[in-house]
C-alpha cells in the first residue's frame, strides 16, 4: 500500500482546472475527474506499458537480436551535438553514434544523456528550473537495432504511423518525427535520397534518412525517432487563471511535481517502441504462416 501519498496537494484544483492540464476536459468528456492527479491522462498508467514492453522486449532480444535504447537529446535548448549541427553535415558520425549507443552509457547519468558535458548543463537547468518553481520540456531519441525486414503495413498501418501513435499516446508528448524528420525538409531530394549499395545480405543504404522505414514497412535499417515532451502543466508558480464556475482567480499548486519528465519518459518510449515492434513482428509472422499454409492448399488442389 502506498503511504506515501499526499491527496490534499490537489486540493486547489477542485476549485481550478490546471492550465494545459486534462481536468476541465475529462469534466467536458465524463463528467467528473480525479480528486488527486491526472487520473488516466497521468505518466502513473504507463506502469502497465512498461511492463508489457519489458516483455516483448526480452522476445524481440532472444530471438532477434533486437536492441532498443532511447535517451534525453534535449532538455528546453540544452541540446546534444547532432542537433546543433546542420542535417547532413555529420550524418555518418551520427549514424554511428546510434549503431553502438548502449543503455549503460544512457543510465550513467540521472539526466540519461549520454554525452557527459551535455547532460551536466542539462541536469543545472532542470535544477534552475525547479527553484523558480516552473517546469521544461524536451525530447527523447530512440534507435531500434536489427529490425526484421518487412514490418508494417500499406496505408493505414505504416510502421512509422503505429510508432507515432504509440509515442503520441504517452502523457506529455506533443511531437514525433522519424528519420531525418522535420529538418529533412530542408534538403534536396538529391541529397536526402538513400541510395542502395550491396551489403552482406542484400541491398541497403548508404545513407539513412528514411530511418529504417521506407513505405511504411522497415528494410532492415536502425530505425530512428524523436518525441517531443511539453513542460509538465503543474506548475507551482501562481498561475492567474479561471475557476469552474468562470471566476477569475489565482492557481498555484502545492506538492511535488516533476519539473521535467523527459529523463523519466526515457523508458516509457523503449517500452512502446518494444510493443510495437512485437505486434507487428506478430502480424507478419501470420502472414508468412498463412501464406504457407495456403501453398499446400493449392497443392492439393492440383492433385
Amino acid at each position: 500500500m502506498n503511504e506515501d501519498q499526499r491527496q490534499h496537494d490537489y486540493s486547489e484544483t477542485d476549485s481550478y482546472p490546471r492550465p494545459s492540464h486534462s481536468d476541465l476536459t475529462y469534466i467536458l468528456k465524463y463528467g467528473i475527474k480525479s480528486s488527486s492527479g491526472g487520473g488516466r491522462s497521468s505518466a502513473r498508467e504507463t506502469i502497465g506499458r512498461v511492463a508489457a514492453g519489458a516483455i516483448a522486449e526480452t522476445y524481440l532480444s532472444t530471438v532477434h537480436n533486437v536492441e532498443i535504447v532511447a535517451f534525453v537529446s534535449s532538455v528546453g535548448n540544452i541540446r546534444m551535438s547532432f542537433l546543433e549541427n546542420t542535417i547532413g553535415s555529420t550524418e555518418s558520425s551520427y549514424m554511428d553514434f546510434l549503431s553502438h549507443v548502449t543503455r549503460k552509457q544512457v543510465d550513467s547519468d540521472e539526466c540519461r544523456c549520454p554525452e557527459a558535458e551535455v547532460a551536466k548543463k542539462m541536469k543545472q537547468k532542470i535544477i534552475d528550473t525547479k527553484s523558480a518553481k516552473d517546469s521544461i520540456g524536451g525530447t527523447v531519441t530512440c534507435v531500434i537495432r536489427n529490425v526484421p525486414k518487412g514490418l508494417g503495413e500499406p496505408c493505414f498501418d505504416k510502421l512509422e504511423a503505429k510508432l507515432a501513435h504509440a509515442m503520441l499516446s504517452i502523457p506529455a508528448s506533443k511531437a514525433f518525427e522519424v528519420g531525418s524528420g522535420f529538418r529533412g525538409t530542408e534538403m534536396l531530394g538529391s541529397v536526402h535520397n538513400d541510395p542502395f549499395i550491396q551489403g552482406k545480405n542484400g541491398l541497403v543504404s548508404a545513407t539513412n534518412f528514411s530511418g529504417g522505414i521506407q513505405g511504411g514497412i522497415s528494410n532492415g535499417e536502425n530505425i530512428y525517432f524523436r518525441v517531443a515532451f511539453k513542460p509538465p502543466a503543474t506548475i507551482g508558480l501562481p498561475q492567474v487563471t479561471c475557476s469552474y464556475t468562470g471566476v477569475e482567480g489565482i492557481l498555484a499548486v502545492r506538492g511535488r511535481h516533476d519539473p521535467c519528465v523527459v529523463p523519466r519518459a526515457v523508458s516509457i518510449v523503449e517500452a512502446m517502441a518494444a510493443i510495437v515492434i512485437m505486434d507487428q513482428l506478430l502480424i507478419q509472422n501470420s502472414r508468412q504462416q498463412c501464406s504457407a499454409a495456403l501453398a499446400n492448399v493449392k497443392k492439393k488442389l492440383k492433385q
